[in-house]
């Protein structure tokens, strides 16, 4: 084979190279050879059928999910006194995008006007004199817009007087205990309806045998209620590795992830939903800046005299959002074939690593090597050993 390098370019192009067929009886060899042949077949059979399932045709899920929530808390404050809260107060908005809202503490600003009154004490808003102000000037980061005057704030502090909703918010006085504590009482009914196109399959997360009978008095629990769809929060919250009373402080977000990965090979096979729950919002204690999760709403109301008034209200609360995943897997016959070439193309490779053993890396390489590659002509009538493939054994 080496040969062709001495030789012209005419007589290298038609010369023509098959392997040679040699026996070789080394347990090494022999055992290289099995060994790599085992371990294609535990990888083919095990990692790429079994735990893969390359076999199967998948498809991913479509999936709708509605929410529901019940319970009722009390609250004594006081800004609103003592309330009662239903689902149509904490749960904001009262229906979500696949998520839900439950408000847990507050900070409460009653009885608002449009008025003018001295904005909060900050670098861009105290003043000494009218000068200082600027009339018209509107700060984003502001509660209105400047009227151009210095009013006191307090005895020893004047700011620019503004135009906004009066009195302003002071949001530094958040309650250390959740106000509406009872809120870990209340629950959530998820219904979850699922499809897979391509199979034509569809499901939902309450099974074909639940009645409402047992809706009314089931609590999902991992041991002894797997598949019920009703969720206390304090449970989920607990699931996710966090303290509800903590959480509810400040707010936070939190995920109720559904599974629904299904083998359809199998009719027995359960194909059902697998629920988990987890914490989303960053809870780093290196990184505490804006914490939790909080937005505000006003409730607006009209005077005897037809003046507008509102309750501004800082809602802290925790957002569950539910996140449906999963793949369902068929058996196909396209996949099947794929694979199958793949799984013998490695078992081709086999020969190519034994023979670069064979030839570097045994003691005999030399003497392996010259019956391996023989070079032969027209004129040569020694031709009686058999071309072919290297084989091993252990004979």
């Amino acid at each position: 084979m080496g040969s062709c390098s001495s030789q012209s370019c005419q007589s290298c192009f038609f010369e023509y190279e098959t392997e040679r067929m040699i026996v070789v009886k080394s347990k090494v060899v022999g055992s290289v050879f099995r060994l790599i042949q085992l371990l294609i077949l535990v990888y083919v059979i095990g990692y790429v059928c079994v735990v893969q399932k390359s076999y199967q045709e998948t498809d991913s899920v479509i999936s709708s999910v509605t929410t529901k929530v019940k319970g009722t808390g009390f609250t004594n404050t006081s800004d609103l006194g003592a309330r009662v809260w239903d689902v149509a107060d904490y749960n904001i908005p009262p229906q979500g995008d696949s998520s839900f809202f439950v408000l847990t503490n507050m900070i409460v600003t009653p009885n608002q006007t449009q008025s003018t009154c001295p904005e909060l004490p900050n670098q861009s808003t105290i003043c000494m004199s009218d000068s200082d102000c600027l009339e018209g000037s509107n700060d984003v980061r502001g509660n209105g817009i400047q009227t151009g005057l210095c009013m006191n704030y307090k005895e020893t502090v004047k700011t620019c007087e503004v135009l906004s909703w009066c009195p302003l918010e002071i949001d530094i006085n958040l309650p250390e205990h959740a106000l509406l504590a009872a809120a870990e009482d209340f629950t959530v009914l998820i219904k979850n309806s699922v499809t897979y196109p391509k199979f034509n399959f569809h499901k939902r997360n309450i099974l074909p045998d639940v009645n409402s009978s047992y809706l009314k008095q089931c609590e999902f629990n991992r041991k002894t209620d797997p598949y019920c769809p009703i969720f206390r929060l304090k449970d989920v919250v607990s699931e996710a590795e966090e303290d509800f009373q903590t959480m509810a402080i400040r707010g936070g977000v939190l995920g109720i992830m559904i599974d629904w990965s299904c083998d359809l090979d199998w009719p027995e096979h359960p194909c059902g939903p697998k629920y988990s729950f987890r914490r989303l919002d960053n809870k780093i204690p290196e990184n505490n800046v804006a914490p939790g999760y909080n937005f505000r709403f006003a409730k607006y109301y009209k005077t005897t005299d037809g003046r507008e008034t509102r309750t501004l209200i800082k809602a802290y609360g925790i957002r569950f959002d539910v996140i449906v995943f999963g793949t369902a897997g068929k058996f196909n016959m396209v996949p099947t074939i794929v694979n199958l070439g793949a799984a013998l193309t490695f078992l081709s490779l086999v020969n190519a690593v034994c023979n670069w053993f064979l030839l570097t890396c045994t003691k005999r390489r030399d003497y392996y090597s010259k019956h391996k590659f023989t070079y032969l002509d027209n004129t040569d009538d020694n031709a009686g050993e058999s071309l072919g493939e290297t084989t091993y054994g252990t004979r």
